[in-house]
């Protein structure tokens, strides 16, 4: 049975502005009526890194945040922090780049939380459907929170393809430890050549996985690491990093099976928004955004990521290209745009694991708001 997607081409008029076309768009979807007084509402989005323009901006949440304090909930922005060291790698300096993009709860009404905590210890263990976990790690705060809506900017991803819903579930509801189980199992890469031996990750490591070797260079017991990255926050040295290293197809599953874990173990329905807008070749992870490969398409929602996700790769796909981008010369609508960028991904292996996992489905219908 085909999924209702709902879809606003991003046309507006004096009679019908922004603010108008998302409170329809929401109406439609039926939101208001899985929102509860009192309700704490996760609204799950990636705040960018600095540097990067296409993460979605804070006025266009605007009306969304008004919907659900209107229905009587009480939302609050958030994220988890990031594997790798930068601006959002813990919850200091990722308050503080959210609030550096203009999240500003006196003016959105809704406040940034971290979901994961200051190092991504505030974590829950999740069952974990599939073959490649028992047990996912997710942000304590999204996991507590009553109701949960992910908002998301659809676009490219070196690793998988595209980056969507499920990414946004997946990888962005996983704390330090979650997201370096799907990049790359359990302990980091050393490199001793750059260790210099200053100890400080012998002391955060609380499983006593590292040591330091008798020349003074930092060394790991991979039966006792945990995997909770914690040594990768305080390495200045580059002496550990993440290895990114992963069969593509592993990578898309093991990121679906965390996104299923996410939402099939929630207490009530998610819904999903996808922004399509600025269509970079790249995350917005990189901390820069470089031109889009098509005009800006539209808002769509639906209850379905599987749906959500496979209605925003037809759409980018059937548009016109955009030069110059990262696009190659001579691609035409109705071609994959993203697997001509990143041809070592099929990225529709995502959407057909997520679906066999029981989290949505790949037939939608578009629903014009």
């Amino acid at each position: 049975m085909a999924e209702p997607v709902y879809f606003w081409n991003l046309r507006a008029s004096r009679k019908a502005p922004y603010e108008a076309k998302v409170k329809r768009l929401l109406k439609l979807a039926g939101l208001g009526a899985e929102l509860r007084s009192g309700d704490l509402a996760a609204i799950k989005l990636h705040f960018g890194e600095g540097g990067g323009t296409g993460h979605v901006r804070p006025l266009q949440l605007a009306p969304i945040l008004a919907f659900v304090r209107k229905c009587g909930a009480k939302p609050f922005l958030t994220d988890t922090n990031t594997l790798y060291v930068g601006q959002r790698g813990e919850s200091v300096s990722h308050g503080l780049q959210a609030a550096a993009h203009g999240y500003d709860p006196n003016v959105l009404g809704a406040p940034v939380i971290i979901a994961d905590g200051l190092k991504s210890g505030n974590e829950r263990a999740v069952p974990c459907p599939g073959r490649h976990f028992e047990f996912a790690y997710l942000g304590g705060d999204i996991v507590d929170a009553d109701m949960m809506v992910t908002i998301s900017h659809f676009k490219g991803h070196d690793l998988a393809g595209f980056g969507g819903t499920i990414k946004n579930v997946g990888m962005g509801c996983a704390t330090r430890k979650g997201k370096m189980q799907q990049h790359c199992g359990l302990g980091p890469t050393i490199h001793p050549e750059h260790c210099t031996g200053c100890g400080i990750c012998v002391e955060e490591c609380s499983h006593g996985a590292l040591t330091l070797d008798p020349s003074g260079k930092v060394t790991i017991d991979r039966d006792k690491c945990a995997g909770c990255a914690a040594c990768f926050l305080v390495c200045r040295a580059g002496g550990l990093e993440v290895d990114w290293r992963v069969d593509v197809n592993t990578f898309l599953e093991r990121m679906a099976e965390y996104a299923a874990a996410a939402l099939l173990t929630r207490p009530r329905r998610t819904f999903h928004m996808s922004f399509i807008q600025q269509v970079s070749p790249g995350c917005d992870c990189t901390g820069f955004s470089d031109a889009p490969i098509c005009p800006d398409l539209g808002l769509l929602a639906s209850w379905d990521p599987v749906a959500l996700d496979q209605a925003c790769l037809d759409l980018v796909n059937q548009a016109q290209p955009l030069f110059p981008s990262a696009l190659p010369e001579g691609i035409v609508p109705g071609q994959d745009k993203f697997e001509a960028i990143h041809g070592h991904v099929r990225g529709v292996h995502l959407l057909e694991y997520a679906a066999s996992l029981g989290i949505g489905s790949r037939e939608y219908a578009l629903q014009p708001v």
